[in-house]
């Protein structure tokens, strides 16, 4: 097992542990809601890509410390930069959001309490996410004056729609733990006995089961059409069996046996 810790401030940390398969990704910062500092951004987008560099990864998990995911930016800062530096770290945080959206690899969230803002953003780069009855999503940036590029507003619109997008920053609306399951905000609810670190870990395992090829390639094929995200790996679109992993699928479900894919 390894585990990296970036740069560590008196004010957060990222830290990144890589084990059986998994990289989890921390934020922490449980004092202030888990929001991150514009070096906290930087710091994000360098373990994503780090990730990456790791072939014994399969899953990434990106988490909160305690119960919380991230109330998204430090907001305390910006009192204390100019416009210019106001609009570079708007300019980081869609770099480290849109870093964990293009990893190709599978990834999930755990949003076990508040993603406001842009941790709101970075829940959604997640490819799955789980929901707890301390979730909380919205975009409140109406009655701070910060307006929406298109990537952000894209990945919320892509889930829940134009209408209900507009309304979420026109009245400036929380939503709820149900509500975000019912819009499709988050993949799973659990209840407040289950432990959702551990319903996190059972998912990934579950997903390391499946063909490493139809995995990435279902990623794939879903940003192909949009001009945000590129997932960078070589895999033919035109292409709809894997080498290896097909006819592994197919024999095995002949042969009523657990599949052995290719793990690269």
């Amino acid at each position: 097992m390894r585990i990296t810790i970036e740069r560590t401030e008196k004010d957060g940390s990222i830290a990144l542990q890589e084990s059986g398969g998994f990289a989890i990704v921390t934020i922490n910062r449980p004092d202030l809601k888990n929001a991150l500092t514009n070096r906290m951004w930087v710091d994000l987008k360098t373990v994503g890509k780090r990730i990456t560099q790791n072939p014994k990864n399969k899953v990434v998990i990106l988490r909160g410390k305690d119960q919380l995911f991230t109330s998204g930016s430090d907001l305390k800062q910006f009192n204390h930069l100019s416009m210019e530096e106001a609009n570079d770290a708007f300019r980081m945080m869609e770099e480290a959001i849109s870093t964990f959206e293009r990893i190709p690899l599978p990834t999930i969230g755990v949003i076990n309490g508040p993603a406001m803002g842009a941790g709101f953003q970075l829940a959604l780069a997640c490819d799955i996410r789980v929901g707890t009855p301390n979730t909380r999503m919205g975009m409140p940036v109406g009655r701070l004056g910060i307006t929406l590029n298109q990537a952000f507003a894209k990945r919320i619109a892509d889930l829940i729609g134009k209408s209900r997008t507009m309304d979420l920053v026109y009245t400036g609306r929380l939503y709820n733990p149900q509500e975000c399951y019912d819009l499709g905000l988050i993949n799973y609810l659990i209840d407040e006995d289950t432990d959702v670190n551990h319903y996190a870990i059972e998912l990934g395992k579950k997903i390391m089961e499946q063909s490493p090829a139809s995995v990435l390639a279902v990623k794939r094929a879903l940003s192909f059409n949009n001009p945000t995200v590129t997932i960078p790996w070589e895999t033919g679109l035109d292409s709809s069996v894997d080498a290896y992993d097909f006819p592994e699928g197919v024999s095995a479900f002949v042969e009523k046996r657990k599949p052995n894919f290719k793990r690269n």
